[in-house]
């Protein structure tokens, strides 16, 4: 785990080192808040595997741990770090994989907005997998998959806020069948009562924020599949491999249209044309993350996005990578230099799969890119993120569950935001 909490920060903000609000007998009138869930990664449902598992089960423990070693160590992660995640025997497939976290998770969810508000969620892509809707493809009505990855699980979560809605994203797995399945996916979250989709990119004011918030939502997989990026490799010490060739993509993911082809100019003038007070961009793909396998692909974004996130928008928000981390950028790499306020870089992608993070990757990136700090970062963690907003400030929270399946919610890490946009 990688964990800094500032104090000066907090005492900055009128917080106590408790991270409590501090009492003044002159203390202005509490404002109201808004607050609101992310998380992402959360599609990863025993009844949806990979058909290579079906093929080749690891029927026993040893079976599992031979694999899962293997990986750990043609990723270059220490030997020392190794460890398992929870794991599950499948009856149908006759050996084990990774227990789902999707249902605990969606539970914790529940539970911590029976005591805190949660007015909306932001659901960050790859939220079916491991290959999106398949229109029928595999054998499933996608009507099912719906009903199982979507309204089984969240059924009740913002019951008590009359306005809930989940503002999605799509994620490269939800792309991996055709686009004919990632639009099948648009066209449900568009007809649903509880989710809300506007097309694979669009922006909307949630009506439970009163105009105050306005989210942008943004497809990185068509994005990145446009632009094309290396295969990420790393060396043995952690550092990145340059020059390794192009990774795949799915064609069909490519900009099918001017509007896809022109997404990251939407974002720049809607962002900076945008009244709301708060703005956040909403995406799959990280800019910054630790597990080490996605530093081409967050190379490439932040040089189409960085620039117009760091002139107006407060906060980013992706999954990608199954871990919870908070990162800032001081955009001291952008063409305007060093932001007065960093922007705040939510990563949270621990909604159903565990997966580790790499401590010499991530040694290595805060050498390199000291334009950037990771705040807080783990990994082999189920979990989400709540923000609370009042005023021009607000709060961020990691917030795991635990991998028996109780789905407790357990708060992990707090970090407070001010906001940054005019």
């Amino acid at each position: 785990m990688f964990y800094l909490k500032s104090l000066s920060v907090f005492l900055a903000l009128g917080l106590g080192a408790s991270g409590a609000w501090a009492s003044s007998d002159t203390a202005p009138k509490k404002e109201e808040t808004i607050s609101f869930l992310a998380f992402g990664d959360s599609g990863y449902h025993y009844g949806y595997q990979k058909k290579s598992l079906y093929k080749k089960p690891l029927r026993t423990l040893d079976d599992f741990e031979a694999d899962y070693r293997a990986d750990w160590t043609e990723d270059n992660k220490p030997a020392s770090e190794f460890s398992m995640p929870s794991l599950y025997y499948h009856q149908d497939m006759g050996g084990y994989i990774m227990r789902s976290g999707q249902q605990p998770v969606a539970d914790a969810m529940k539970a911590y907005c029976a005591e805190k508000e949660c007015e909306f969620g932001l659901m960050l892509g790859d939220n079916i997998y491991p290959d999106g809707a398949t229109m029928g493809a595999d054998g499933v009505d996608d009507a099912k998959r719906f009903k199982d990855l979507f309204e089984t699980p969240y059924q009740g979560l913002g019951a008590n806020e009359a306005d809930f809605k989940i503002y999605t994203a799509l994620g490269n797995h939800d792309w991996h069948t055709s686009r004919e399945g990632a639009m099948a996916q648009v066209a449900y979250m568009e007809q649903s009562d509880q989710f809300y989709m506007d097309g694979i990119f669009y922006s909307v004011k949630p009506a439970s924020a009163h105009g105050e918030v306005e989210i942008f939502v943004i497809d990185t997989e068509v994005i990145l599949s446009g632009e094309g990026y290396p295969e990420a490799i790393l060396n043995a010490d952690g550092s990145e491999m340059k020059g390794t060739g192009p990774d795949d993509i799915d064609p069909w993911a490519m900009p099918a249209n001017d509007a896809e082809k022109h997404m990251v100019q939407w974002l720049e003038t809607s962002l900076k044309n945008s009244t709301a007070k708060w703005k956040f961009v909403v995406a799959h793909h990280p800019l910054w993350s630790t597990g080490g396998s996605k530093f081409e692909q967050a190379r490439t974004l932040r040089r189409l996005l960085l620039p117009m996130l760091c002139d107006y928008a407060d906060v980013y928000f992706a999954g990608h990578e199954h871990s919870l981390e908070l990162h800032t950028d001081t955009c001291e790499t952008t063409p305007k230099g060093r932001a007065e306020k960093p922007l705040v870089h939510v990563l949270s992608g621990a909604a159903s799969k565990e997966r580790s993070t790499h401590s010499t990757f991530a040694a290595y990136q805060a050498k390199a890119y000291p334009q950037q700090t990771a705040h807080y970062v783990r990994g082999m963690i189920w979990g989400f993120t709540h923000v609370e907003l009042t005023g021009d400030t607000g709060v961020i929270r990691m917030i795991s569950t635990p991998t028996d399946g109780s789905g407790k919610p357990i708060v992990e890490y707090e970090f407070p935001i001010e906001r940054r946009s005019h």
